[in-house]
């Protein structure tokens, strides 16, 4: 797979890249550029893989009369800029340039509010299970991709810049492999 994002933070469409728009969203702050990519996970309900739940999440559209756990979601309006399948596929929800709704109540080295200048990719996953090699791969591609774009400095999981609140992506989660693979320093992925 071959990434390429255009002008407007889109990643141009291929078999392995579709774009679902979500109404969560809106404008970063005047000055705020992404500078942080955040690594999350989802699997709707949870540990349940390859459904259209998590876009239909993001796109408010969730039936969450179909499991007795997604009654929970029923009034939340969240997204991510991307989701990556067990099977390496992307889906885009929020253009790169934009602000999603990803990481709620959150802080980044004393600055708040982390959705301003971050971007958020939902892993398919569980904090528990193992991810693919192809989602490794994909990440690791799409990250390349992001850092030409933006000036990103860092990554973190959502549990580093919302401890105690959030796990993901969890210890199932190689940032070691991750690290190398995508090309990062030491000092830019999560401390030990």
């Amino acid at each position: 797979m071959s990434l390429a994002l255009d002008r407007h933070g889109w990643l141009q469409p291929q078999r392995k890249v579709r774009r679902a728009r979500s109404p969560n969203q809106d404008a970063r702050p005047a000055g705020s550029e992404p500078i942080l990519l955040v690594i999350h996970n989802i699997s709707l309900p949870p540990g349940v893989f390859g459904g259209t739940e998590v876009a239909d999440l993001f796109q408010n559209r969730l039936d969450v009369s179909t499991h007795p756990w997604l009654a929970r979601l029923r009034d939340l309006r969240v997204s991510a800029h991307f989701f990556v399948r067990r099977d390496g596929g992307v889906v885009q929800f929020v253009a790169s340039t934009q602000r999603a709704w990803h990481a709620g109540v959150s802080t980044f080295e004393g600055r708040e509010r982390c959705n301003d200048f971050s971007i958020g990719i939902e892993l398919e996953g569980t904090d528990t299970v193992p991810y693919t090699d192809a989602q490794y791969q994909t990440l690791a591609e799409l990250t390349t991709v992001l850092r030409a774009r933006h000036a990103l400095k860092a990554v973190r999981g959502h549990e580093h810049i919302a401890p105690g609140r959030k796990t993901d992506p969890g210890p199932s989660f190689d940032w070691e492999r991750y690290g190398r693979e995508a090309g990062w320093f030491r000092r830019q992925l999560p401390p030990v």
